[in-house]
């Protein structure tokens, strides 16, 4: 604005404050004898604008103004986006080091698995191991006994014959019960050689002791079922002999079964 239109608004500024000034009513005299009139009510007086006075010489830079405000909303914009990206690159530090430690967990514990495993596997070896080693020495332990047993059976098998047919030449024909046994026994009993025998012939000569044991078990209960019947029958005949001896008149002690009655 320049100094002539500062000069000419304040002129028209005070033409109008005159105008205002003469257009005021006058005040009305006081009349005694008239009624007494309510007052009418004035017309408000509205204050002019004036605008502020700039002093001379000075101009107002609104282009100024809005850049350096602007200039401010741009700092505060940039200070929230570093703030953001601080923010955001804090959380992705934070991210990574906790995948890091995620991994070296996981690592640790694949880690510990594998070692329990190779821990489990070696005891399990070692168990195998003993347990093969164990059945060796017993295998070993029960071959060597059974080659004594045989050696031993078979030495006897040997001297019980040559004894017999000695016993048969002295005494003939005539045999007692233990005689007789011995004879059974040794013709029963035949040596057993089998250091020339292999494993599979060894099988089989097993499997052939086994089902001759089995047929003299068989015989055994065959003959001890006999010997339970007989001693049931002569208990019985025994009995009837002794209640006949009791009802028989006039009898005297007499010798039943080989006892004095």
């Amino acid at each position: 604005m320049s100094d002539t239109e500062e000069q000419e608004y304040e002129e028209q500024a005070e033409d109008e404050e005159a105008v205002e000034e003469e257009e005021a009513p006058e005040e009305p005299e006081p009349v005694a004898e008239r009624e007494e009139e309510r007052p009418k009510p004035s017309r408000p007086v509205v204050p002019p604008l004036i605008p502020p006075k700039i002093p001379e010489g000075e101009r107002v830079d609104f282009d100024d103004i809005h850049r350096k405000r602007m200039e401010k909303d741009l700092l505060e914009l940039q200070t929230l986006i570093d703030v953001h990206f601080e923010q955001r690159k804090k959380e992705e530090e934070e991210l990574i080091a906790l995948k890091d430690r995620i991994e070296r967990r996981r690592a640790e514990r694949a880690e510990q698995q594998r070692f329990r495993t190779e821990k489990e596997r070696e005891r399990q070896a070692k168990l195998a191991e003993e347990k093969m080693r164990k059945e060796e020495e017993e295998a070993k332990k029960r071959a060597e006994d059974d080659a004594k047993k045989k050696k031993v059976l078979s030495n006897m098998g040997a001297h019980f014959g040559g004894y017999l047919v000695k016993a048969e030449q002295k005494r003939g024909k005539r045999q007692t019960g233990r005689e007789m046994k011995l004879r059974i026994l040794s013709e029963r009993k035949k040596p057993l050689n089998i250091d020339y025998m292999g494993e599979d012939q060894l099988r089989e000569k097993a499997q052939e002791l086994s089902e001759w044991i089995h047929q003299l078990e068989s015989e055994k209960f065959d003959l001890m079922e006999k010997l339970k019947q007989q001693k049931y029958e002569i208990n019985v005949l025994y009995n009837r002999i002794s209640h006949a001896q009791k009802f028989r008149k006039g009898a005297g002690k007499g010798r039943v079964g080989g006892r004095w009655k």
